[in-house]
């Protein structure tokens, strides 16, 4: 048997009924929780993790959860699936549908959805959890289960690190996670280098000098001066981004005054940036700030404009060796259901658990849409209109998408944990040992 036949005889032999898992796939999804509430569906990951025997800790960081199940001498591998929901109201018709509200952290009620698939990673991973346990007569190592919170808001992964979380578990020599998203489900995508952008959230407020509307000529006016930073803004990515470097710029919320006879005294604007490189990053941001500046100069503001960073998270850049080895196992097990696709343009804070201690790290994609709604799509050249993440229409198929997870997810964690894999050739066992 060579090497990628165990591995698959591993998983296959030690795979759980999914049923239980779809169930409880169908209840996170019910009862989604926004950033930072994450409490119920920690509570579901910490007992299943302390049911399986895992050296268990909780509340890190919020309601981060953290199992470790130490088998043996080998390597350590972080595996981690994020909990949090989004403010968004399900559309999807789904019996299972969300129909929950929360308060959000401005104090308002926000309809709540697991519009970002956050639901099949906590399942997955708890299933992962009991295959994994199931065959530790297989591998030798340590494994690290991570639920992690407040992912949406890119501050979950720093917060348990902040919160002690390397002084709690050992620390990863390699960080794994995987991402469900708009892809035809049964099928995964690994790509090494650029993944995921960095992400980095500004709050602008540009001061003017209120007056009657009648009368602009006695006021300075910050609605003239945020539509002209606005417009100006956008040239950074058309005239100070070198072609084939990417970034994104873009103002997501501009607000002032309240009154058609009015020129208000202030305007506030929130600003979206996302890049790969770290020069590009720098530069715009050395942009926006040049840009914001000179238009308040250039109006005769009296009051120069306040820039607040909110947020800031960096690239995802998948390690190029583990994508090989990763490749080596995947390609065999999976066939053609590996393919390729174009590195989506939104962001994760997960490195964060890596970079921390030195680690390499990967991040895979996989698919979550009905195959047949899939195909029907590539056929009619409508793939874009398709509910993507964060869409109120955004509802994964639970199979073959669970069991996708869990097969690669699983997979994985067995390429690197550690050199020993025991097998069953005919009706002998045997111990193997591969570099």
């Amino acid at each position: 048997m060579t090497r990628n036949d165990i591995l698959a005889e591993i998983i296959n032999l030690h795979r759980p009924d999914l049923k239980p898992f779809e169930e409880i796939y169908r209840h996170l999804h019910t009862e989604p929780e926004l950033s930072g509430q994450e409490e119920q569906t920690a509570k579901i990951a910490s007992d299943h993790l302390k049911a399986l025997g895992f050296e268990v800790h909780t509340n890190i960081g919020g309601h981060g959860v953290a199992g470790v199940l130490r088998n043996g001498t080998g390597r350590t591998i972080l595996l981690r699936a994020d909990m949090d929901a989004l403010p968004v109201k399900e559309q999807t018709g789904l019996p299972y549908a969300s129909t929950r509200y929360a308060k959000a952290k401005d104090g308002t009620r926000k309809p709540v959805m697991h519009a970002c698939g956050h639901d099949s990673h906590v399942t997955a991973l708890m299933a992962v959890a009991t295959l994994l346990l199931r065959s530790t007569q297989h591998w030798r190592g340590t494994l690290i289960c991570i639920f992690q919170p407040a992912e949406e808001d890119l501050g979950g992964a720093q917060a348990m690190l902040d919160d002690g979380l390397y002084d709690l578990i050992p620390k990863p020599d390699l960080v794994l996670a995987q991402h469900v998203t708009r892809m035809r489900a049964g099928t995964l995508s690994l790509r090494a280098g650029p993944l995921l952008t960095a992400a980095d959230a500004f709050d602008v407020r540009v001061f003017g000098r209120g007056g009657h509307g009648s009368a602009p000529h006695t006021t300075i006016d910050p609605i003239v001066i945020g539509a002209a930073i606005v417009t100006k803004l956008q040239t950074i990515v058309s005239r100070e981004v070198a072609p084939g470097k990417l970034a994104v710029v873009t103002c997501g919320s501009i607000h002032s005054g309240s009154s058609p006879n009015i020129i208000p005294a202030y305007l506030d604007m929130q600003l979206n940036v996302r890049t790969y490189d770290e020069d590009v990053r720098k530069r715009v941001w050395a942009s926006i700030h040049r840009i914001i500046q000179a238009e308040c100069q250039a109006a005769g503001a009296v009051q120069k404009p306040e820039i607040k960073l909110i947020y800031s998270t960096p690239s995802t850049i998948n390690d190029g060796m583990t994508i090989d080895a990763l490749r080596d196992t995947f390609q065999p097990y999976f066939g053609g259901r590996l393919v390729d696709m174009e590195p989506p343009t939104a962001s994760e804070d997960f490195s964060l658990l890596a970079t921390a201690v030195g680690a390499p790290y990967v991040m895979w994609m996989f698919g979550g849409t009905d195959p047949q709604t899939w195909d029907d799509a590539v056929a009619k050249g409508t793939v874009d209109e398709l509910p993507s993440n964060h869409s109120p229409f955004y509802a994964p198929v639970i199979q073959p998408t669970l069991r996708t997870a869990v097969d690669a997810l699983a997979l994985g964690a067995l390429t690197f944990l550690s050199r020993e894999i025991v097998s069953r050739n005919l009706e002998e066992w045997s111990i193997i040992d591969y570099p």
